[in-house]
């Protein structure tokens, strides 16, 4: 299935100078369209038939979720387990082809106004034949990676969606090597240098594969049952807090939104552009220190933010009361979920503060050293993250099967 998304990126848009788009593209790196093509696998700058990606199931993803908290429906559908899941299934589908539908639209306008070069279209017949051949060829790429990743869920090892992600960001893994030995072989790069960057790439990545699978537990215990004569003590169980509950979320968002002052920028001529415009567009350039600023206080936001949607303390706290279970020194009801909320503060807190140091790091090595680092912060959360789910789901198979002696080692355990 990987090898048919290969493919796939390979199949140009009817219509479009993929050269001409080509060279528009690398003058529009470090903003919001660049991290867009990470995550498309470069098939946006390559207009191919994949050039929305996978973005759009994500996207109408979040919105569904976002609005099981404020629409009763959604959420009552939510509580209602599997079947519930397959209706809200239905309407994430249907979101993202019209999600993938109004993008290929705009991005149809978009490309008949691109003139990179002199005399050169991006868009060789500019028209509403073109505009709807695109609208139909992208929604129709976006679509059938949404079903290319279920496949992979229900017949492979799961995560058909995140693999197909991990699988367009790695993509450009090879070029990005071939550059770095490039700038070495002309001294553009120390040598020395860029041993010491991948020694620390290799303790950030040991760091990020720590930092994900810590947990706090918070021990659980039940009262006591009665059975005839015989009393005998309720079970000890633990709820597990994970250091990082909203993923990679947050340093998603603030990249977006961070970067569209300075995407805006890009398509207003110079001449006729505000003076605050081009003041902004330099400040929240990549590698200063306002963007960093910036970036890094809104990670910090929409961790706090994002947490506090799909997680709540209160139904938590109730379940544990209905199911006769408390957390030793801590009443039930009211006072246990406060007592959870201010755990998961601590741990939210503390969980932004890891986000945010491995996404500026990549940052700071492209404006300061000039390193070929090909995917920033957000591409090696997910290519980790992505990595490390797979290896779980490759062992939960292989325990099923009765294969525990070959992972005996490596597997992953949450740290306390």
């Amino acid at each position: 299935m990987l090898f048919v998304f290969r493919i796939g990126s390979h199949i140009p848009t009817p219509g479009v100078n993929s050269a001409v788009l080509a060279e528009f593209f690398r003058s529009m790196q470090g903003t919001i369209l660049g991290m867009f093509d990470m995550f498309t696998g470069s098939n946006l700058s390559q207009a191919t038939i994949f050039a929305l990606g996978i973005m759009p199931y994500i996207s109408s993803s979040i919105i569904i979720q976002l609005l099981t908290v404020v629409v009763p429906t959604l959420e009552k559908l939510k509580k209602e387990g599997e079947a519930g899941q397959r209706v809200i299934t239905k309407y994430t589908r249907f979101g993202t082809v019209i999600l993938a539908s109004i993008q290929g639209l705009g991005i149809s306008f978009w490309l008949e106004s691109l003139q990179p070069s002199e005399g050169m279209l991006v868009v060789t017949e500019p028209g509403w034949t073109f505009r709807i051949m695109t609208v139909i060829t992208l929604a129709a790429g976006t679509a059938f990676l949404m079903w290319l990743g279920e496949q992979i869920t229900e017949r492979g090892i799961g995560n058909g969606i995140s693999l197909i992600i991990f699988a367009g960001i790695v993509a450009d893994l090879p070029v990005a090597i071939i550059q770095t030995f490039q700038k070495i072989s002309i001294g553009e790069l120390n040598a020395v240098i860029m041993v010491g960057l991948l020694v620390m790439m290799l303790a950030v990545i040991a760091a990020i594969i720590f930092l994900e699978t810590s947990q706090r537990r918070i021990p659980i215990h039940h009262a006591k049952r009665q059975v005839g004569r015989r009393q005998y003590a309720g079970p000890q169980t633990h709820l597990p807090l994970k250091l990082n509950t909203s993923g990679v979320i947050p340093p998603i968002f603030a990249s977006s939104l961070i970067m569209v002052p300075g995407t805006i920028a890009q398509f207003i001529p110079a001449e006729s552009a505000p003076g605050w415009l081009s003041f902004v567009q330099g400040f929240l350039q990549p590698g200063q220190l306002g963007y960093e600023f910036f970036y890094v206080g809104m990670i910090f936001f929409f961790c706090f933010f994002y947490t506090a949607i799909i997680f709540k303390p209160s139904d938590v706290a109730e379940n544990l009361k209905k199911s006769g279970g408390f957390i030793p020194g801590i009443r039930p009801g009211k006072p246990t979920m406060d007592y959870i909320d201010k755990v998961l503060s601590r741990i939210t807190f503390t969980g932004a503060c890891y986000l945010a140091a491995v996404c500026v790091i990549p940052d700071v090595l492209v404006a300061w050293l000039s390193v070929p680092f090909y995917f920033g912060g957000t591409g090696l959360l997910i290519v980790v993250g992505v990595g490390m789910d797979t290896l779980s789901q490759i062992e939960s198979h292989l325990v099923m099967r009765s294969y525990d002696r070959f992972v005996k080692r490596g597997s992953l355990r949450g740290r306390r």
